[in-house]
C-alpha cells in the first residue's frame, strides 16, 4: 500500500517540512532579534542552521516531484519542456518512474476495458436522461436503438490519444461515431429485417466497422452490443395485428388438417369394411343385429325377410316360445333358430 502511493506520501511529507521549516525560520529569526539585533538576525537566517533543513526540505519536494507511481491499470504520458514535441514518444507503464522535476509532469490515461452505453433509461447510460440513437430504417420507419461499446486504449497509442484527443476521446470521439454509424447501417435495412433474425447482421456489421474505426484512432473494440431496439407505436400496433392474423392462420391450418386426418381414417374404415362386406355378406347382417336394443332376444328373419317377432325368453319352456308378449333380446334367422329349437312336442 505504502508503495502505491508513495508519490503522494513524498508529496505530503514535502508540505509538511515546508510548513515545520518555515515556523522553525520564525521562531529562529524572533529569538535571534530579540537577544542580537535585527541585523544579526538577518545575517543568521543564511547560517548553515538554517540552510542545512532548507536544503533538506527542498531534497524531499524535489523528491516527490520526481518521482511517479503509475498504477498497473494506467499508463502516463510525460509532458516534458525539454523534448522534441512537447511530450515524449515512450508511454510510462505501471511501477515508479522518474521524471524531470518542474520541467516534466505526467497525464495519466485508464488502459483497462471501459464501457460506454447510450440508453433511453437514464440509470443505464453514461448520460443523465434518454440517451439512445433514433434512426430511420430503408423504408423510413423510425426504431429508437440502445447501444454499448467496449474498449479500451492502445497502450502503445496512449501518446497518440494525447495528442489528438487527450481526455475527450469518448466524448469527441466515441460517441458522434456510434451515433452516425449506427444511422447509417440501419438505413440499409428494413423495419422488417431489423425486426428479424438480421438483427444479427447488423449488430455484427456495426461490431466490423467501428473495430476498425477506433483501431485507426488508438482504441481497441473488444465487442459493440445492441441492447435493443424500439419501434414505434404505429409499428408495434401492425406487428400485432400480424401476430394474430399468423395464429388464426394457423389454427385454421391445424383444424384442416385434423379434418383430413379424421376424413382419412373414416375412409380407410370404409374401405377395410368394402372389403369385408365382398369376403362375407353376413358381416352386414351381424352389425345389423348389434345395433338392435339390448332388450331383443330373439329375432326371426324368415326367408331373408326384415320381419321380426317378439319370441320368449331362450330360458323359458318352448311352449311359450310364440307368446307375443315376450322379450326380444337377440336375433338370429329364422332356420338357425327353428334348427336349434329342434321338434316341437304335440299338445
Amino acid at each position: 500500500m505504502l508503495i502505491n502511493n508513495i508519490d503522494t506520501t513524498l508529496d505530503v511529507i514535502s508540505k509538511i517540512a515546508w510548513i515545520l521549516f518555515f515556523i522553525f525560520g520564525v521562531i529562529f529569526f524572533i529569538r535571534t532579534l530579540y537577544y542580537d539585533g535585527l541585523t544579526t538576525a538577518a545575517i543568521r537566517m543564511f547560517s548553515f542552521k538554517v540552510l542545512l533543513p532548507l536544503l533538506l526540505v527542498v531534497f524531499i519536494s524535489i523528491l516527490s516531484y520526481a518521482l511517479v507511481f503509475i498504477e498497473p491499470q494506467t499508463a502516463g504520458v510525460v509532458i516534458t519542456a525539454i523534448g522534441e514535441g512537447g511530450v515524449r514518444p515512450q508511454p510510462l507503464r505501471g511501477g515508479l518512474k522518474w521524471i524531470v522535476p518542474i520541467l516534466e509532469e505526467v497525464q495519466i490515461y485508464p488502459i483497462q476495458w471501459q464501457t460506454y452505453t447510450m440508453s433511453g433509461k437514464p440509470a443505464e447510460g453514461q448520460k443523465a436522461g434518454d440517451d439512445s440513437i433514433r434512426a430511420r430504417t430503408k423504408d423510413g420507419q423510425e426504431v429508437i436503438l440502445d447501444s454499448s461499446v467496449i474498449f479500451r486504449i492502445d497502450v502503445n497509442q496512449v501518446v497518440r490519444i494525447h495528442i489528438d484527443w487527450q481526455d475527450r476521446y469518448i466524448e469527441d470521439l466515441i460517441r458522434p461515431l456510434m451515433r452516425g454509424l449506427l444511422r447509417t447501417e440501419v438505413s440499409q435495412y428494413t423495419v422488417d429485417e431489423v425486426n428479424s433474425s438480421d438483427r444479427k447482421d447488423l449488430e455484427a456489421s456495426l461490431d466490423r466497422i467501428l473495430r476498425t474505426e477506433l483501431l485507426e484512432k488508438g482504441l481497441i473494440l473488444d465487442r459493440f452490443i445492441l441492447r435493443d431496439i424500439t419501434f414505434s407505436d404505429e409499428y408495434a400496433a401492425s406487428v400485432e395485428e400480424k401476430q394474430v392474423a399468423l395464429e388464426r392462420e394457423i389454427q385454421a391450418v391445424r383444424e384442416a388438417q385434423r379434418l383430413r386426418e379424421l376424413a382419412s381414417g373414416q375412409a380407410d374404415a370404409l374401405t377395410l369394411i368394402g372389403e369385408a362386406l365382398e369376403r362375407n355378406q353376413d358381416i352386414l347382417t351381424y352389425r345389423y343385429i348389434d345395433k338392435l336394443s339390448p332388450n331383443i332376444r330373439v329375432m326371426l328373419v324368415p326367408n331373408n325377410n326384415p320381419l321380426i317377432l317378439p319370441l320368449p325368453n331362450l330360458d323359458m319352456d318352448t311352449t311359450n316360445a310364440l307368446s307375443p308378449t315376450a322379450t326380444l333380446t337377440d336375433t338370429v334367422g329364422l332356420g338357425t333358430f327353428l334348427d336349434n329349437l329342434g321338434p316341437m312336442s304335440p299338445q
